[in-house]
């Protein structure tokens, strides 16, 4: 259902004033799973906010498929869905149903076609009996699933993760493992969780706001240790 997907990143580089959040940065990215990996502060979540135009460059450029996130941001932000780390605060009506309808509805979908794709999406991510639930009363493994739901209706061609198994148990970070790996969809996945990216096939890690290193999970796991451990 969807085709390879392209981010480049063209000697970017994002500051705060004095601050440099991520230092220029030249890279392409075309891998169906990529992890993003380091400290707190690296600039990890600065690049993944780059790519859907959260954060906009201060100098150089990204594109995804050839689209700037600058000059084409509101198809930017429609190709590129983000999961935020708390995804409570993305779920912004009261019932799960109403919210994952939200976005397809501003696209124009109406009437059966739209219970088609919300009852569609419920199913896929096993959720149907959280349809008519609140938030708060789901679980954080069912409202990472609940907001990928609404991430994945609007078909999306790459999602991001914001750490996405952030203080799961083993059930609820099983289920949205399971969820990730199971997208059609291109995946950039943030995260401390060194096995959830452990067998990506590329993993990119962060340190001091700059790219330390780009390679397979496994390289990428044992680098980032050796500079936890430094």
């Amino acid at each position: 259902m969807f085709g390879r997907v392209q981010i480049i990143f063209d000697q970017t580089q994002l500051r705060y004033g004095e601050h440099s959040a991520l230092a220029p940065l030249t890279l392409s990215l075309s891998e169906p799973r990529i992890g993003v990996i380091g400290l707190n502060g690296s600039g990890k979540t600065s690049f993944a906010r780059l790519i859907n135009g959260l954060a906009k460059p201060t100098s150089g450029t990204v594109t995804l498929d050839g689209l700037d996130t600058v000059k084409d941001e509101r198809a930017v932000m429609a190709k590129a869905g983000f999961i935020f780390q708390n995804p409570a605060n993305q779920i912004i009506l009261p019932i799960i149903r109403d919210d994952i309808a939200m976005g397809p509805k501003s696209r124009g979908l109406k009437g059966p076609a739209l219970e088609a794709a919300v009852d569609s999406v419920l199913d896929r991510f096993g959720i149907a009996h959280l349809a008519d639930r609140r938030p708060h009363e789901l679980s954080g493994g069912e409202l990472q699933l609940a907001a990928l739901a609404a991430v994945v209706v609007t078909e999306p061609g790459v999602i991001l993760f914001d750490e996405p198994t952030n203080q799961l148990d083993l059930k609820n970070r099983a289920m949205v493992k399971a969820a990730i790996e199971g997208l059609a969809q291109h995946a950039i996945v943030i995260t401390h969780d060194l096995d959830l990216i452990r067998d990506y096939p590329r993993v990119l890690v962060f340190h001091e706001g700059a790219l330390a290193f780009d390679g397979a999970g496994t390289e990428a796991v044992t680098h980032y240790v050796e500079i936890v451990g430094a």
